[in-house]
């Protein structure tokens, strides 16, 4: 490549701003970095000081060869003593700098990893959805490690190898400026080898990054699933699945490994080489009378930390370029919109005050279109009250779920207004009035643990006598108060060991636990008998705290108990009357 081309191709390089995005990368990794500076700075001067004990043993190892030789006096014994006594310094050093770097590493990692998981948490929903669970999973463990472990390749190991090289340098250019000649022999290879591994890394770190999202996906997904893939019999088509991606992970793997090894040969060859060189010229200076024997051996290890520390510099460009590809990752997923929780003691505030009330829920005029293009609701309205059954029905798939959401401000409403009512104040939904919501969505939702354990999720004072209110409004204590261990009956991952129906009014009385001024029940009894259902929404309603209790069902035969029916079709949400709701019973 020619210089012109040479400077055409790194104008380019600048202009793509992936100089740019590199600087604020790395910016990024010392915000988490700074907090231990001391510690890091510590660990800096270590480093330069183990690289002048090395100078010094060099220097001793000489002075000794040179007694032995007798090309100078001096006491044999006392020269091997300190030079026994440089190395076991040297030994302790070395260390204390290995307990320092993993210091480092793992203070930054758990500081990154609780960062980013909070982060993640208060990503707005939309936005948080596009991405698989296995995708966040693998860049929150698998990326936050790869920083942790490089953050010291930045500016202290790079501080550490330049004083290497140039102290190196100067040692073997004061004693014999042409044994410098044959140290920097091998300098333009490693350069050039390690400008191949920078380019092929990058490519590698994007293809394994991406595997491996893939692959923790799968597995993620696998396991959350058994019980259906054993039902329908798919153990060997997942498996031989789990095979083909684990093959394509390790082939992958195998082809930067056999560069690597192509490259350690070439590089190791070149080493060779150099020192071969480098002793058959000692050999030469020495026989000459120009230097003694001493001087040679040191020599031989002053190139060997030249050539080592090029090649050390060399491949911390390659680490810093996974590293700073990592911090991306996670930039990518911290740069999402957050949820807006700048009203949060207002909300507060303004739900203490009138929670004992009631407050009322008001949707004027809500329109809403799912990646701004599928519009779900034109215009649609509905309202409820303290005291108040509100039912929503409709087909699947016409919105009932997202209105929840909408609701929740999971999802942001594109026009109209929905907001909570009371003594004629008014506030806005947004992620802050959350606080005023109960929700029971559709499918499991319990997580590992005891039963107690589960309910005080929502509410962590809550007492015992308060636990067992809860499960007799959801009419769960009838088969929680005969297990062997009652609230302290431990409940696997997503329910295992209760039925659909003992999990879901489990998951109610969660919900009425927190005692929320508005409960939405997301097809949250469909695995209820009918008169269980009933029973669970009377108790609901006889309960004094003044709640809205909005359900969204398939199921007609509980809208009898409801003060209102809203019909969700062709994006509109409108008020069925009496006679429509018998019909829809009796075609039921």
């Amino acid at each position: 490549m020619s210089i012109k081309k040479k400077y055409s191709f790194y104008k380019e390089r600048i202009k793509s701003g992936r100089l740019k995005q590199m600087k604020e990368e790395t910016i990024w990794i010392y915000q988490y970095a700074k907090k231990y500076r001391k510690v890091t700075v510590f660990y800096t001067v270590l480093g330069l000081c183990s690289s002048l004990i090395g100078i010094v043993s060099a220097f001793i190892s000489k002075d000794l060869v040179d007694i032995i030789t007798g090309h100078k006096t001096g006491e044999v014994i006392r020269t091997f003593m300190i030079m026994i006594g440089v190395s076991l310094f040297n030994i302790m050093l070395s260390q204390l700098i290995g307990y320092l770097s993993n210091k480092i590493s793992m203070n930054v990692e758990a500081q990154i990893k609780s960062d980013i998981f909070e982060k993640i948490l208060k990503t707005e929903w939309e936005s948080l959805s596009k991405y698989h669970t296995g995708d966040l999973l693998s860049r929150w463990s698998s990326d936050a490690s790869m920083i942790a472990n490089g953050v010291l390749s930045f500016l202290p190991n790079l501080i550490i190898n330049i004083f290497k090289f140039i102290s190196a340098f100067a040692v073997v250019v004061y004693n014999d400026w042409t044994f410098a000649l044959f140290a920097l022999a091998g300098i333009p290879v490693s350069l050039l080898f390690s400008k191949k591994i920078m380019t092929r890394m990058q490519n590698n770190n994007r293809r394994s990054a991406q595997m491996s999202a893939r692959l923790t996906g799968f597995n993620q997904e696998t396991f959350a699933n058994i019980q259906t893939i054993k039902a329908f019999d798919l153990i060997d088509f997942y498996s031989r699945k789990q095979r083909d991606l684990s093959k394509e992970t390790i082939d992958m793997r195998l082809e930067f490994s056999r560069m690597s090894i192509f490259t350690s040969i070439i590089l190791s060859i070149v080493s060779l080489m150099v020192s071969y060189s480098s002793y058959g010229w000692g050999i030469y200076r020495v026989w000459s009378g120009h230097i003694t024997y001493g001087t040679m051996t040191m020599f031989l290890s002053m190139a060997g930390t030249l050539t080592g520390s090029v090649s050390q510099l060399a491949t911390s460009v390659p680490s810093i370029i996974s590293i700073t590809t990592s911090a991306r990752r996670l930039m990518d997923i911290i740069e999402m919109p957050l949820d807006d929780y700048d009203h949060y003691d207002e909300a507060r505030r303004f739900i203490d005050t009138y929670s004992e009330k009631g407050l009322s829920l008001i949707v004027e005029n809500l329109s809403y279109s799912y990646n701004n293009s599928t519009e779900v609701f034109h215009e649609a309205s509905f309202e409820g009250h303290p005291h108040e059954i509100i039912g929503l029905v409709g087909p699947s798939g016409e919105g009932k779920t997202t209105m929840l959401r909408l609701l929740l401000s999971l999802l942001r409403i594109k026009d109209g207004r929905a907001y909570l009512e009371a003594d004629g104040q008014t506030m806005d939904l947004t992620p802050s009035t959350r606080q005023a919501f109960s929700y029971v969505p559709q499918g499991n939702t319990i997580f590992s643990g005891t039963i107690e354990e589960n309910m005080r999720n929502v509410k962590e004072d809550a007492s015992k006598e308060e636990i067992i209110e809860a499960l007799k409004l959801s009419c769960a204590w009838e088969f929680v108060e005969k297990l062997p261990d009652g609230i302290d009956t431990m409940v696997m991952e997503r329910g295992v060991g209760l039925s659909e129906g003992q999990s879901q009014r489990l998951a109610i009385a969660r919900a009425l636990l927190r005692r929320s001024p508005i409960l939405l029940l997301d097809e949250a009894s469909s695995a209820l008998d009918v008169a269980t259902e009933r029973k669970v929404l009377k108790n609901i309603m006889k309960d004094s705290y003044p709640r809205i209790c909005i359900i969204t069902t398939h199921r007609p035969t509980v809208l009898t108990m409801c003060d209102r029916v809203y019909c969700i079709k062709d994006m509109k949400c409108e008020q069925m009357s009496e006679e429509e709701i018998n019909e829809m019973i009796k075609d039921f």
